[in-house]
């Protein structure tokens, strides 16, 4: 029996926020593609997420250029559920050719010809290209240095739903992004004794004078950055939309009631220890968000902006107990903690993927998107193309650009096969 085979030009693995804009990029040139996703259209923002979390970007800004949030004020921050039906109105919209429930098993570049055999649950592609667009949050990460105690619940932070799920008891968060965050915030409102382990960070302000720190970073043209600064490359943002958009402070939290401690380094019998490195990293992310107000301040000052002063954002609080006399190490039992949540993380699979297109570490060669196995590329990655491009707004811009590199190589193809 032969098996079934369809021919494609460009198969796009992947129908979150970056398969999505690219089909509708790939669309507007004409060029045929299918979009294959083994779930349903963004099903991160459905199931990969804890209930109360809303976008980290207000909606004027954390969507695609093609379409607004239908009802949200344009400065609110969107419910996941509700950035989930926008993307899948966007594929009505623009009619994007997105079949779900298809798992991929394998792609392989076809020996001696063009193209992929892309072997999948709903049968065999042959495409001339393909574009994974599965992101970079796909596996969860818990460090090895997770105790070995069964009587202890934990999660990755992916795994978070809401406090009610949590058994009683205290709860130690590590990870001091956007996520671990919000996920330790919420637990001490709903009157958890929460332990928050903070590693370094960037802390920008959430507005300051009347505008949103997005809008900061577009006109100090910060989100165009080609590059990372060295040493920064696996360092968090804290920024949270939560409670109608606040600027995360960490002296707050503590007084609010939050223990903050350093990066987690081991466990042993029941003892974690902490490296005493939390002062150092909050004063870094101090220095983070004093940066930004000054470069705003300069900005305002240089083009002769009619924005209100904010002096008092430059003020900080005083230290807390918990940066004063650090907690180096504590005994779980004796704090009463019966959750660890491990805020740490994702790694990449493209175990799938069977292609000469990544280094010894299994990380994607790339330039913007374009791999170094010809016909492969990437979307949805931190840094494809600058800082913005794990946002909504910034994967369709780099989406845009892979499209016009695909239309490139088949205008050449096309040439070559007239000879």
């Amino acid at each position: 029996m032969t098996a079934n085979i369809t021919d494609i030009d460009t198969l796009i693995i992947g129908a979150g926020q970056a398969g999505i804009a690219m089909s509708e990029h790939l669309t507007r040139q004409d060029v045929p593609h299918l979009v294959l996703e083994k779930n349903r259209i963004a099903e991160a923002w459905r199931t990969a997420r804890w209930d109360s979390l809303v976008a980290n970007g207000p909606a004027w800004h954390d969507r695609f250029p093609g379409m607004t949030f239908p009802g949200a004020d344009e400065d609110s921050f969107v419910p996941k559920d509700k950035v989930a039906e926008y993307f899948e109105a966007y594929v009505e919209k623009f009619n994007a050719p997105v079949r779900t429930g298809v798992e991929v098993y394998s792609a392989v570049k076809n020996e001696g010809a063009d193209g992929f055999t892309v072997e999948t649950s709903d049968g065999i592609f042959n495409a001339q290209r393909i574009v994974s667009a599965t992101g970079a949050f796909q596996v969860p990460v818990i460090p090895a240095i997770a105790p070995e105690m069964p009587e202890l619940y934990q999660i990755h932070s992916a795994q978070y739903r809401n406090p009610q799920q949590l058994p009683e008891g205290g709860v130690m968060v590590i990870g001091a992004g956007s996520s671990g965050v919000q996920i330790a915030d919420e637990l001490q409102r709903a009157g958890k004794n929460v332990f928050l382990s903070v590693g370094p960070h960037d802390r920008p302000p959430r507005s300051y004078r009347g505008r949103d720190f997005v809008w900061w970073l577009g006109v100090l043209g910060l989100w165009d950055a080609a590059a990372n600064e060295p040493g920064k490359e696996h360092v968090t943002i804290s920024v949270s939309g939560a409670h109608g958009g606040k600027t995360i402070d960490f002296r707050e939290l503590a007084n609010q009631g939050l223990n903050l401690v350093g990066r987690t380094e081991s466990f042993n019998n029941g003892v974690v220890r902490f490296n005493n490195d939390l002062v150092r990293n909050i004063q870094a992310g101090d220095d983070n968000y004093l940066s930004l107000l000054k470069q705003a301040d300069e900005y305002i000052a240089k083009n002769g902006l009619d924005l209100p002063e904010e002096p008092e954002a430059h003020q900080l609080l005083p230290d807390p107990e918990c940066m004063t006399n650090p907690v180096l190490e504590m005994d779980l039992v004796e704090k009463g903690i019966t959750t660890i949540i491990w805020a740490t993380g994702f790694a990449t699979d493209y175990s799938w993927l069977k292609v000469n297109a990544f280094d010894e570490n299994n990380q994607p060669k790339h330039h913007r998107g374009v791999s170094s196995e010809s016909g492969v590329y990437f979307l949805g990655l931190p840094w494809l193309s600058r800082r913005g491009s794990t946002f909504i707004w910034g994967v369709w811009h780099d989406a845009k650009y892979i499209a016009d590199q695909i239309v490139i190589q088949r205008q050449y193809r096309q040439y070559s096969n007239k000879a």
